[in-house]
């Protein structure tokens, strides 16, 4: 009691000094002084430098940051109690799913049991002192944000989590200021207090646009960093042209300095940069702002002169644009590529090169895509400024890269640099290579994966029901997890399809070709026993326009301990499986669980 009546006198005195404050608490405010707006933690003005990712914490605050934000809040407890060691705070994410995935925003059972996921998030990390604020939701809005069902679902969780935390603000994160975004929260989602937008080659126009489109809530740039696939310069092949690394560090700053700084004290509250970590979206150097074996690039030097006003002691390498007499080559063509590269420390320098195929489908939205094949033995000889590489022998899109590294060890600095190339025309019917070729074992899920070749993307049935858990630690049969299934109803029927591309029922190119393979094998054990679930491969038929070649799966009655199955493969022609893995379940009779661990093709 004593307890309350000390924080109720706490909240009336913030009150009673900053006289707009939309929040109250002893730790967070979001306050407007005639229009212009600013956060309060801890009674202290507060402006953020944060990041959205999953690198070291500790690096980020050495580099001048002091927040991190996340998109879901499942499973963060050990983040939260990090940060709070640290001094960062955590804007919260709860994920809303997404149309683009099959939910129907219109459906009062999906809408249910969404409204107890963000309530069950709230009150489970509301006393944790790292949480900053929480944002409700990521892109959920679709590609036209013209859904009045999704504003709506926005603005009766956002009303929730008010009631049950007070103290903090609330946010919605949207792509972009397109549409009528902008107009929509301000009308329909009175219980938002801050927008969240991610913006990318749009982040320097950002203030100005968002003012003429009628926005006068304070905003956070939840999302910026290199210009987007969406937003370069394309090849006659529809490739995109990505920017060097350090191309992609100056974007990072004119987005900041603009985007951020040009409108702080005013209606900007701050930023997350993005991608604080190492991700494949159209490559793998993309959009991360480390490598995967942790290597910076230029970006994270960037970022540590904008919040600190001083560079790092070590600077990465600078690196010109890949250089080639032509980027479209006949079948096995030998060239040559020319790079440019110097280390402002001058420290010796050492480059990597290697050739990819290029990705089938760019992703939309950030979804999971899977890793381009490595062609191995491409690059026959190799320097610091030049490399001699051979083409394969069949038509296709690929990709050359270049990585120069210096020669500080284990926290070296990275130069990233790529050009798309191509080999047009046609091969001898009844012998097309139809996807990528895959790398045998190939993991869709386990130990040993590399990335994500299949995405579990594809819900089908009664969509309401079912659930998926894919860090599941109830008892995983390899590693740290398992991935936690369920089909929450006694008739009907629902299950999920690994797809690639995401999303896709086989009106795109994509796949991998699993030639060679002899069997898929898979760990599965059922949360009681007795759990009727069929598994299986291939589900998309010759009327699609790029079906899979070969389908095949087995009905399986679980036990409450772990077994292995098996789906023999001989005799299949493996050269285009598009949906790699899927599970169904019909007419259960009850609502049942049941979890996977080691799904792999051998």
């Amino acid at each position: 009691m004593m307890h309350q009546r000390l924080r109720a006198l706490v909240l009336t005195c913030s009150l009673l000094v900053f006289g707009h404050a939309i929040t109250h608490a002893a730790g967070t405010q979001l306050v407007n002084t005639d229009g212009q707006w600013k956060l309060l933690r801890d009674g202290q003005p507060y402006f953020i430098q944060g990041a959205g990712g999953d690198r070291s914490l500790e690096l980020l605050k050495q580099i001048g940051g002091n927040s991190i934000r996340t998109w879901d809040a499942k499973g963060i407890d050990a983040l939260l109690d990090e940060a709070h060691k640290l001094g960062i705070t955590v804007t919260v994410g709860i994920w809303l799913d997404h149309e683009r995935h099959g939910f129907n925003y219109s459906d009062p059972q999906f809408i249910a049991r969404q409204f107890a996921k963000v309530e069950e998030a709230v009150r489970r990390y509301k006393d944790h002192p790292a949480v900053l604020m929480w944002a409700i939701g990521n892109e959920m809005e679709g590609a036209s944000g013209e859904n009045a069902a999704i504003w709506s679902h926005i603005e009766a969780c956002a009303a929730l989590v008010k009631r049950i935390d007070p103290t903090r603000p609330t946010m919605t994160v949207i792509a972009e200021i397109g549409g009528s975004r902008v107009q929509h929260i301000h009308k329909l989602c009175p219980s938002i207090d801050i927008i969240g937008i991610n913006s990318y080659a749009g982040a320097p126009s950002l203030p100005g646009r968002y003012r003429a489109a009628g926005g006068t809530k304070p905003y956070i740039i939840t999302e910026f960093g290199p210009h987007g696939t969406w937003e370069v310069v394309k090849t006659d092949w529809d490739a995109a042209i990505e920017p060097t690394s350090s191309q992609k560090a100056d974007q990072y700053r004119q987005a900041y300095t603009q985007g951020v700084l040009g409108e702080k004290g005013k209606l900007c509250l701050g930023s997350y940069v993005f991608k604080w970590g190492h991700k494949q979206e159209a490559t793998a150097t993309w959009f991360g702002m480390f490598l995967k074996d942790g290597s910076r690039t230029a970006s994270v030097d960037t970022m540590q002169e904008l919040w600190t006003g001083k560079p790092p002691t070590n600077r990465v390498p600078r690196i010109e644009p890949l250089a080639v007499e032509t980027q479209m080559l006949s079948a096995g063509a030998t060239f040559v590529a020319r790079v440019q590269a110097s280390d402002p420390d001058n420290d010796a320098l050492e480059a990597r090169w290697f050739l990819k195929e290029e990705a089938k489908v760019y992703g939309i939205g950030g979804d999971a895509e899977p890793v381009p094949t490595l062609i191995e033995g491409a690059v026959i000889e190799s320097s610091l400024t030049s490399a001699t590489v051979k083409m394969p022998d069949h038509p296709g899109r690929y990709r050359l890269f270049v990585e120069v590294r210096d020669s500080h060890g284990t926290s070296h600095g990275v130069a990233t640099a790529n050009i798309p190339l191509f080999i047009p025309g046609e091969i001898e019917a009844g012998k097309e290579r139809l996807a990528a070729p895959a790398k045998l074992p190939l993991v869709l899920y386990g130990e040993g994966q590399e990335g994500v070749p299949y995405v579990w993307s594809g819900w089908m049935g009664k969509l309401e029901a079912i659930a998926n858990d894919e860090k599941s630690k109830d008892q995983p049969k390899a590693g740290a997890t398992c991935m936690k299934l369920s089909y929450n109803s006694p008739d009907g029927f629902g299950g999920i399809v690994w797809q690639s591309p995401v999303n896709d029922w086989g009106d795109a190119p994509g796949g991998f070709d699993l030639t060679g393979a002899t069997k898929l094998t898979f760990w599965a054990r059922g949360a009681a026993g007795g759990e009727r679930v069929e598994f299986k491969f291939g589900v998309l038929g010759r009327e699609k326009a790029f079906p899979d070649t070969a389908g095949r799966g087995i009905t399986v009655e679980l036990t409450p301990a772990w077994k292995q199955y098996t789906i023999d493969l001989a005799g299949l022609d493996l050269r285009r499986i598009k949906t790699g893995f899927a599970w169904v379940v019909a007419n259960p009779g009850r609502p049942v669980s049941f979890y996977l661990d080691e799904v792999r093709y051998e």
